[in-house]
């Protein structure tokens, strides 16, 4: 029997594997534990947020609310994006990636014990667990550049353009309170605009089913968490009798709510329009529009938070003023799904204007006494059509 010869390089290979690009048509490509790990704790900065949502409508600081929501929520998806599609395009499994990644993970859970007091007006822990998430994706990118002399432009693009916002956000601190939200949308811009400038040299190779695969889990556990959300805020309101009736019908109502938002996300696949015009252009605006749908989809649950409390009469506010934190987010979720999986061009005509004749009467439905069971009952509908609609169609491939 021949003996293996021990040498040191095949030891290291263990461990360690060189980060070059993986080939983006892939057979069998999904999501990986450690992907699913990054997924789990990351949902827990956007129940964070959901919570801080609901807090600050019940108080009545709708404007403020909604305005922290976007911020904090920004710094969430985006950490959370730019992992998901370097992990597409370069993901080694090995050693050094697994702790960067866990690193990540760290910065985003720091993310998450920050929430609060960012909307409370103290960005100091929130930017300390930002940076810390993106200076691991800085090492990722240095990483990619030393292995892969393809995609090296793209990556120390990348690099660099990362490095140099994070500077920028360290800055965030220190500036006055009245430029604040002006910095945050140039800072936000900026880092949008990293990936565009990387990715005009020199495009890296992600999987388009795999991409379309971690958004959908995304999708899947924040709606997840509107259902947890939902279901707390339910359990509170009964403690105290004289509500059960009410709160009986307003989960029924949620929960269809929640289930149409499923069926309407996951009814075409995902990948379709990523493979059908696979351009800079597609990818970008399918990867940055979620952003919409995801922060549509946690900002239902803060909704409904807000929806149990005024049917229990501990809220003071108004029907429509307690409505509208539901039908808003939904309104928003049916038409980024109508832009970014159905499109206005869709040759199927009922669906294609279903979407949006939908949101517009979800929106008007705030103005009726049963706004969430309206909702639902339109969501359901548009459901039905979809699916008679589509009925004996073939699926995109």
């Amino acid at each position: 029997m021949t003996q293996q010869p021990s040498r040191p390089e095949s030891r290291l290979r263990v461990w360690y594997r060189p980060m070059r690009s993986r080939d983006s048509g892939e057979h069998h490509r999904v999501a990986t534990p450690l992907e699913l790990l990054f997924d789990l704790c990351f949902v827990v900065a956007v129940g964070q947020a959901a919570a801080s949502l609901h807090h600050a409508l019940a108080e009545g600081h709708a404007a403020h609310g909604v305005t922290s929501f976007a911020t904090v929520f920004f710094a969430i998806w985006w950490g959370w994006l730019n992992f998901s599609w370097f992990a597409s395009a370069f993901d080694t499994d090995d050693v050094p990636y697994r702790l960067a990644t866990l690193v990540q993970i760290a910065g985003g859970l720091t993310v998450a014990a920050a929430v609060s007091s960012a909307f409370e007006g103290d960005f100091r822990l929130m930017v300390i667990g930002y940076v810390l998430m993106r200076l691991a994706m800085v090492f990722q990118w240095l990483r990619a550049a030393r292995s892969d002399p393809r995609c090296r432009p793209a990556a120390l693009r990348y690099a660099a353009g990362i490095a140099v916002v994070q500077v920028l956000w360290v800055s965030y601190l220190w500036l006055p309170d009245g430029v604040r939200l002006i910095a945050f949308i140039g800072f936000a811009v900026l880092e949008m605009a990293v990936p565009v400038w990387a990715e005009s040299r020199h495009g890296t190779t992600w999987h388009p089913h795999h991409i379309a695969e971690r958004y959908g889990l995304f999708t899947l556990i924040v709606l997840g968490e509107v259902i947890l959300s939902a279901t707390n805020a339910i359990k509170e309101g009964t403690a105290e009798p004289g509500h059960t009736g009410e709160l009986i019908s307003l989960a029924a109502a949620g929960l269809v709510l929640v289930f149409s938002m499923w069926w309407l996300y996951f009814d075409r696949p995902g990948h379709a329009r990523l493979v059908r015009r696979p351009t800079m252009f597609t990818s970008m605006s399918w990867g940055y529009g979620h952003y919409l749908i995801f922060a549509s989809v946690a900002a239902v649950g803060a909704g409904l938070e807000v929806a149990v409390a005024y049917d229990t009469g501990t809220l003071h506010l108004g029907g429509v003023a307690a409505a509208l934190p539901t039908t808003i987010p939904v309104a928003v979720f049916l038409l980024s799904v109508w832009l970014l999986h159905i499109g206005p061009t869709n040759e199927c005509r009922p669906i294609a204007v279903g979407f949006p004749v939908t949101a517009v009467l979800v929106l008007a439905a705030s103005f009726t006494p049963a706004p969430i069971h309206i909702a639902a009952v339109l969501t359901a509908a548009l459901v039905a059509l979809t699916v008679v609609a589509t009925h004996g169609q073939p699926q995109p491939a």
